[in-house]
């Protein structure tokens, strides 16, 4: 059974402004900010807690399922091994064949104590020569650091920024994510 308490005091929360403590389950600092982002624009005052856990999937998810699975088990770990929080999230991007190739994105799961909300990332093509490093065992950050010449690109614009010209970067394409699962939270009683 719902509670209906829970839901109210997060809008009490909001209304008070009352500082929201959200744990993200990544040390990544795309991830983090796309958190803060998404979380701030509902939000007035936000703490974000970074921490590093398991996703329990390969460290390439190669399929749709495999990835939102690695999402909910990130939010999972994080809200058993860091439990004073209100909301716990877990970020994790992955690749998927398609009839037009290899194609990106990334789940979003939050997790509150007593509810959840998801939400997928638009999706994207892959460029052939990275599919083709992917298809050797690298993962998309590597293969897109070896072709486009870049270091630790997953840790900036991502795939999604080379491509894009930086017209999208990893962190706005994450927050979308990230507000759109915040939907069950912001709506109490419709969800």
């Amino acid at each position: 059974m719902r509670s209906v308490f829970s839901e109210l005091s997060l809008v009490a929360k909001i209304k008070k402004l009352i500082v929201v403590k959200v744990v993200v389950a990544s040390k990544n600092p795309v991830k983090v900010e796309a958190v803060f982002r998404g979380f701030s624009s509902y939000f007035p005052e936000v703490e974000v807690e970074k921490i590093d856990v398991k996703s329990g999937v390969s460290d390439q998810p190669l399929t749709d399922e495999e990835t939102r699975k690695g999402a909910y088990n990130r939010a999972e770990n994080a809200k058993n091994n860091f439990t004073k929080a209100d909301f716990w999230v877990g970020i994790e991007g992955g690749i998927q064949n398609s009839e037009n190739g290899l194609t990106a994105f990334a789940w979003v799961v939050i997790l509150s104590k007593n509810k959840s909300g998801e939400s997928r990332t638009t999706t994207f093509q892959l460029p052939l020569k990275v599919a083709e490093l992917i298809s050797k065992g690298y993962e998309l950050g590597h293969a897109n650091d070896i072709v486009f010449g870049q270091i630790n690109s997953k840790q900036k614009h991502g795939a999604v920024g080379l491509l894009t010209q930086n017209q999208i970067d990893r962190t706005c394409l994450y927050q979308q994510a990230v507000q759109l699962a915040l939907v069950p939270f912001v709506n109490p009683g419709l969800f």
